[in-house]
């Protein structure tokens, strides 16, 4: 797939069948709207293309008007959304930088600027709950009468349901926040996993006597946080057993050497000999989140954050021993 920030790249497709969207998460319902482009992209001769944006809109909004509150939860980092749509068959994404110039297009001059001059739209796919424009004046009707004056198919899919429950960024990350990562994984279609290099910490937890393999999550806010029972894939032939927390360690000095960021640092349960004691930085791996054991804890210094890491340790354990 061919990723490129913004349409004016010598690269993007002269013309193509697009969907617009955010997609955090690239669930269920993400997956059945690219199939169908898929196939209307390969009816119509042209690539198959997905326009995005980051920052994801709400996250500009909530900073200019200086309300953290409003940004939504973040399910994957940009790096995960596109593996996911890679995955998926897509042909080309388009990464949108979501400004005070995006945010300020009429609907009309969204359609001619972006959708036909930037990226020569044949075929334009979107949801039920599609909006677009300065303060969403725009939606599906506008859309579809826009296309049929201007000479591109619009098509809209209605919602994608699992058990009678609508598949959407929002209830995935309402299962994430309250930890149902089984039902994560149903709307998701796969278990909920974070990917990245692993980079250099603070290494106490080598000092402690738990390794750990550190990944930054790119985003201020994850839809999850917490202790997790995982499984680590890239460093063996097989997934690997660990136990990770996901968040801002509430009992280290928020001014360390990561900065107060989001980390996903995880333990193996059975470190790979062949990795050494350095062997994994810089190397790219995929962490499956698949069990909550808690949240995350404020330990009163490290003889009680040590116990405390044993005891995950053990928990995680008993867990995937009784999946056997």
């Amino acid at each position: 797939m061919k990723v490129f920030r913004g349409f004016n790249h010598p690269g993007v497709a002269s013309a193509c069948a697009v969907t617009i969207g955010n997609f955090d998460g690239v669930h269920r319902g993400h997956q059945a709207m690219l199939a169908l482009l898929r196939s209307e992209a390969q009816q119509r001769g042209v690539p198959s293309c997905v326009l995005t944006f980051e920052p994801h809109p709400r996250d500009y909004f909530a900073a200019l008007h200086k309300k953290p509150e409003l940004a939504p939860a973040r399910v994957g980092t940009l790096r995960d959304k596109l593996e996911d749509l890679t995955h998926c068959g897509v042909d080309q994404t388009v990464v949108l930088p979501f400004d005070a110039r995006l945010a300020s297009q009429s609907p009309q001059e969204f359609i001619d600027t972006v959708l036909l001059q930037g990226l020569g739209a044949k075929y334009v796919l979107v949801g039920d709950d599609f909006r677009f424009g300065k303060q969403r004046a725009g939606d599906y009707a506008l859309l579809d009468a826009a296309g049929e004056l201007q000479g591109f198919d619009v098509a809209r899919m209605n919602s994608y349901e699992v058990h009678k429950l609508r598949v959407s960024s929002s209830a995935v990350r309402d299962a994430l926040g309250q930890g149902r990562m089984a039902d994560a994984a149903r709307l998701l279609g796969r278990p909920y996993c974070i990917s990245g290099h692993v980079v250099h910490g603070r290494k106490l937890g080598r000092t402690l006597g738990f390794k750990t393999l550190n990944q930054r999550f790119s985003h201020w806010k994850p839809a999850a946080s917490g202790i997790f029972a995982v499984l680590v894939h890239g460093l063996s032939h097989r997934p690997l057993p660990g136990v990770a927390n996901l968040g801002v360690r509430p009992s280290l000095d928020p001014n360390d050497v990561n900065g107060g960021r989001v980390l996903l640092e995880t333990h193996c349960l059975d470190w790979p000999e062949t990795l050494g004691s350095e062997g994994a930085y810089g190397k790219i791996i995929r962490v499956e989140l698949l069990h909550k054991l808690h949240d995350e804890l404020r330990y009163d210094g490290l003889e009680s954050l040590t116990r405390g890491i044993r005891q995950d340790c053990d928990d995680a354990r008993t867990w995937f021993a009784a999946r056997i």
